[in-house]
Parts: C-alpha cells; sequence; structure tokens
C-alpha cells in the first residue's frame, strides 16, 4: 500500500460561505459526500478516498481502481468503485461485492445499498450480517436511494427506468418512470414528497410522488451527472457534461442560478455543506471546488489550468499524443506517483513489472514475470491489457497502429529515462 505523506501545514478548512480547494487527489474527483460535522470526503479516479477536516487529509487507501462514490454513516464511512468491491472505513475492509463496477451508494440507519453496473442492487446490513440482492434489473444500475425509514429504496438504471423496491422482501413494487434514455442520477425528498432524476439525453425532472406531476427543468445540455439537495431541501444543485452547476429553487420553482463552473469537461460530483452555504463540485480537475451558494460567477471556474490529458494534440508528436491520451490520466513520468489511479513509469524500461514498493498492485501483476521493455510494451498495447495480463487492474485498451505503438515507447524511452 502506499504511504505517501503530504508535507502540508494542517490548516483548517476555510469557513463555510468562502471560497475555497481541496488539492492533493491525483485524478478527477468523483464523488463527495459533506458529514454534519463538517467533514468532507471525496471519492477520485486515484482509487483513494480523502477525508477532509483540514486542508491536509486522511487519505483511504485500498481500493483496487478507481472510486466512484462515498458516504457517512453514522461513525463509518463507505467507498465503492471500479473494483467492483464496497470497503467500510475505518480499516477498509470489503463489505460487499459485485460482478460489476459499482457507481452509486446510499445509507440507511440499518444498511448500506450499493449500484451497480452488473444490474444488480446490493443490500448490506451495518452489522454485518447477510446481505441480500435486488434484481437483476436487465442493465445497469446507476443510483439508489433509501426512503427514511429505511424499508423502500429507489433505484435508477441505464434502461431508463426508475424503481421502487421493497427492501425486505427484495421485491419490485413500482416502475414510476420510463425513459428512452438512462438515467445517471436521483434524489429523494421524502419530506416534500417528491424525487428529482437526471438522465443521459440531458432531461432534468422532478416527480411528485403524490400526483404524478413532474416539472421539467431540461435544458440544453448532455448528460447530467451529479444532482444534491440543500440541507433545508430549498436548492437542488445539477450537474452536467458541459460544466455547468444549475440550481433549482424548489420552493418557487425557478432556476436560480445557471454557473459555468468549468470551461474543460463535465460536473462529475455535487454535494452541499452541512451548513447549506457552500456547493461542493468536482470534475476532471485534480481538486475539489467550493463556492458560497450565493456568489457561485464571483469566483474561479474548476480546472484553470488544463490537465495534460486535454493538452492540444497539435502542440505534441505522434508518441506524446499517444501517451497523452492512453496513459497520462493513470501515469506520471516524475519519480515519484503523484497519487495517480497507476504507478510512476519513471525508470520503467527494465523494471520488473508490479515491483515498485509504494504501490498496491493486483496480485496477477505483482505475481508475473514480466520485464517492461520494448517488445513487452508493444505487446501490452498490442493485445490489451485485459488479454496480456488478465485480472491486472489497467484498463481495457488497445493502440492497434503498429507505428503509434513504435512512436509511444520511443517517447516513454525518452521521457521516463532517469535523469543524469
Amino acid at each position: 500500500m502506499r504511504n505517501l505523506v503530504l508535507a502540508l501545514a494542517l490548516v483548517p478548512l476555510p469557513a463555510m460561505a468562502e471560497f475555497f480547494t481541496l488539492k492533493g487527489h491525483g485524478g478527477p474527483i468523483m464523488g463527495i459526500a459533506a458529514a454534519p460535522d463538517g467533514r468532507i470526503a471525496t471519492a477520485s479516479f486515484d482509487n483513494s478516498v480523502g477525508i477532509w477536516t483540514d486542508q491536509s487529509p486522511e487519505w483511504l487507501e485500498g481500493h483496487e481502481a478507481a472510486v466512484n462514490s462515498v458516504v457517512f454513516n453514522g461513525t463509518a464511512i463507505y467507498s465503492a468503485g471500479d473494483d467492483f468491491t464496497l470497503r467500510q472505513w475505518p480499516g477498509g475492509q470489503i463489505v460487499g461485492r459485485h460482478k460489476g463496477k459499482i457507481v452509486g451508494v446510499a445509507a440507511s440507519k440499518t444498511h448500506v445499498a450499493t449500484a451497480s453496473w452488473d444490474g444488480t442492487i446490493g443490500i448490506w446490513p451495518v452489522d454485518g450480517s447477510s446481505p441480500s440482492m435486488l434484481g437483476p434489473t436487465g442493465s445497469g444500475v446507476n443510483a439508489v436511494a433509501f426512503t427514511p425509514d429505511g424499508s423502500q429504496l429507489y433505484s435508477a438504471g441505464v434502461d431508463g427506468t426508475l424503481r421502487l423496491w421493497d427492501v425486505a422482501s427484495r421485491q419490485e413494487i413500482d416502475r414510476l418512470v420510463e425513459h428512452g434514455f438512462g438515467i445517471n442520477e436521483l434524489v429523494l425528498n421524502a419530506q416534500d414528497n417528491w424525487i428529482a432524476y437526471g438522465a443521459v439525453d440531458g432531461v432534468t425532472r422532478i416527480l411528485d410522488l403524490s400526483s404524478g406531476e413532474e416539472r421539467d427543468f431540461t435544458l440544453d445540455r448532455r448528460p447530467i451527472l451529479a444532482l444534491a439537495l440543500s440541507p433545508d431541501r430549498r436548492l437542488l444543485a445539477v450537474g452536467d457534461g458541459e460544466g455547468y452547476i444549475m440550481v433549482i429553487d424548489t420552493g418557487d420553482w425557478r432556476i436560480a442560478q445557471d454557473f459555468r463552473a468549468t470551461l474543460r469537461g463535465p460536473v462529475w460530483a455535487l454535494s452541499f455543506s452541512a451548513d447549506g452555504q457552500n456547493i461542493h463540485a468536482g470534475g476532471i480537475d485534480e481538486a475539489m471546488y467550493s463556492w458560497p451558494v450565493a456568489a457561485l460567477s464571483e469566483h474561479e471556474q474548476m480546472a484553470a489550468s488544463e490537465p495534460s490529458f486535454l493538452k492540444n494534440p497539435d502542440q505534441m508528436d505522434n508518441g506524446e499524443r499517444q501517451f497523452t491520451r492512453k496513459c497520462s490520466i493513470c501515469h506520471s513520468l516524475s519519480p515519484d506517483s503523484q497519487r495517480r489511479a497507476g504507478p510512476t513509469l519513471h525508470k520503467i524500461f527494465g523494471r520488473k513489472a508490479g515491483s515498485l514498493p509504494d504501490y498496491l498492485y493486483s496480485d496477477t501483476l505483482q505475481d508475473s514475470d514480466i520485464i517492461w521493455n520494448e517488445e513487452t510494451i508493444n505487446a501490452l498495447f498490442d493485445e490489451g491489457p485485459d488479454h496480456y495480463i488478465p485480472g491486472s487492474k489497467m484498463p481495457m485498451q488497445r493502440i492497434t497502429g503498429a507505428q503509434d505503438r513504435i512512436d509511444l515507447i520511443a517517447f516513454m524511452r525518452r521521457a521516463t529515462a532517469p535523469e543524469d
């Protein structure tokens, strides 16, 4: 396991209603949760969760792939991600496992629910007793939300269906929406008896659970990737794939603010602060941004500096272009791993696979006899990691052009060589 220490002073988080950023992750921010006591949890593509009580976080490490969702539940924290696992912290023990990536988590007083692309919903008792599964639904599940007493659960799926389940009987008891496109996100407001959902085609609607009436706040932006409800239930924040945060006033049913949060990339994660004064957001940048709700547009946008993987391809030779597209989001070229999803590639040539002491490798890679050189790197991208090293954490991708692989290897040879 990586044992990286940030050389930062213990600086308290700024007071809410001030703009601030939380920096330290080595990849995009995929999920955010705010605890009643003011702590903030960030789930990242770099395989870790950050717990922030000040600006020097506690790192929760153990996931073997990107972490997509995190939730506070009493004294425990639960996180889930692309390694198919649900983990409980402190400790990081695996309390649940799916057959596909987990993209959503919800918690009640007695259970944690997981939404998985394997088409099922996991119901995991917090007391450690036997879990159960809802479904299969026939398609991936993107989001889940418990009713306040935990007896029922709403789910949103890739098939565009918004379902209601009875947790005890494990039976589907209603289909509230059958949308023509996948529903990515949902938020339940049980006190006011409505549920909001956001879809791949940009649809943003609020369904009255008593009358069945829908209020439509769809704008010409897609997909919807994040929803968050303020603690007083008066504001609903909506994040989309084009970098905007729309804020809906649920008292007057109007769009109160529409803020271009980032010029580069989507808004993947949203959460209100515990006191409701700030909106926390994450996206393609390696930091979480927090804006005062009352003054969103008066402060810095996300991704003010361009990530390397968004660099203009015309400014690179072909080898660097291949590296930027295929490798740079997970790997650094510097001597340390910089909290990336993958280990540093510094001095990669001649190195045994799975041998760096500060990175948590899959057993498959750690136990292999591969030595990284021109031939093995060429084979990795020619066959694809899923075929060349079955069972490794590396994403499924190939570089099919022989000259593209030659150019990539030449760039890596130059860029990863030890300094004289």
